[in-house]
């Protein structure tokens, strides 16, 4: 697994979203996005993120930054997290994780003895000329917001 790195463009996608709609990273160009991968919808690190960047999302808007999290979950489980949690940002189905892939994302995890293939927690901040601007790769999940926004303050 190798992640993507500042100054490389992202990739270009197409995912559908919670609500089965189809969102194309080309549809923020211009826009600076926060695309954020995590594991599993509805699981208690990924809902603490998920939260946190929710309640800090008039922040992210007044950097001029939207956010996109993407996982491999199906959109009607997106859809449920969202209604649940009153999530305030679009949430991307990746089934078949090929654009986790085309970031790097994807590779083998290891959790209670078992090893497998998952997404890693890794966000990135794409510029509106579609370059990766910032890779966050270390941060809990309780702090990532913080940690995008103490980035945001300084750039």
């Amino acid at each position: 697994m190798s992640p993507l790195k500042a100054g490389d463009m992202a990739p270009q996608f197409s995912l559908p979203d919670q609500d089965g709609e189809t969102i194309n990273l080309s549809d923020f160009k211009g826009q600076r996005v926060l695309v954020y991968f995590y594991p599993k919808a509805m699981t208690p690190g990924c809902t603490v993120q998920a939260c946190s960047l929710r309640d800090s999302i008039d922040e992210l808007k007044s950097a001029n930054v939207e956010v996109l999290g993407i996982s491999t979950d199906a959109p009607e489980k997106l859809s449920r997290f969202v209604e649940k949690e009153r999530l305030n940002f679009t949430l991307l189905s990746d089934i078949d994780h090929q654009v986790a892939e085309q970031f790097g994302v994807w590779g083998e995890k290891q959790f209670m003895g078992k090893i497998y293939d998952g997404i890693h927690r890794i966000s990135f901040l794409i510029n509106p000329q579609g370059e990766i601007e910032h890779v966050f790769n270390k941060f809990k999940t309780s702090d990532h917001h913080q940690v995008v926004l103490d980035y945001l303050s300084r750039h």
